[in-house]
């Protein structure tokens, strides 16, 4: 069985968005663990609603492609994304494959494991929440230390204030409503 991290995130009806990703998640593949929610900051257009970001650990027997085209981009349509010319425009939802057992490579179009691991809080963050010490397969950092580094990063290059917050009163499941 493989094991793969998942990074979700909206910012279009992000309320109801969320929780529909995990439990359609939850159909295709066994749910291992899902972190807390976060609201964030919009990264590269500003002028747009902040986005709730997650990660989920999901067990399957499907290998890095095929659970990108046929798991993960059939969420992200049946959720009603668009994709565009612009890589920041506001999204319903975006899936993310981020880590896929140790594997390292191109997968369905994506680098595995996703460099947004190393470069984004809020891609960090609720990773190193579900799997705090598992090593990053390239760098062989914990995903701990990265979220930590990348953090104390945000917060600096946004003049001292943080740029993602847990959101506790946000909670994903598994069942329906």
């Amino acid at each position: 069985m493989n094991r793969a991290v998942i990074s979700i995130g909206s910012n279009i009806n992000k309320e109801t968005n969320l929780p529909a990703c995990v439990r359609l998640l939850a159909e295709r593949c066994h749910i291992v663990a899902i972190s807390p929610v976060y609201e964030t900051l919009p990264v590269g257009a500003p002028d747009q609603p902040n986005f709730f970001n997650a990660a989920v650990v999901v067990e399957t027997e499907l290998g890095p492609a095929a659970l990108k085209e046929s798991v993960l981009a059939r969420i992200e349509s049946r959720l009603n994304r668009v994709r565009g010319d612009d890589k920041h425009a506001p999204r319903t939802i975006d899936l993310d494959l981020v880590l896929f057992d140790d594997e390292v490579g191109e997968f369905g179009g994506r680098a595995v494991p996703d460099p947004d691991v190393l470069r984004f809080a809020h891609v960090a963050v609720p990773v190193a929440d579900v799997a705090p010490n598992l090593l990053h397969p390239q760098t062989g950092e914990p995903m701990c230390q990265i979220a930590e580094r990348l953090v104390q990063q945000a917060t600096a290059n946004n003049d001292g204030e943080p740029t993602l917050w847990r959101r506790d009163d946000v909670r994903l499941d598994t069942h329906p409503l």
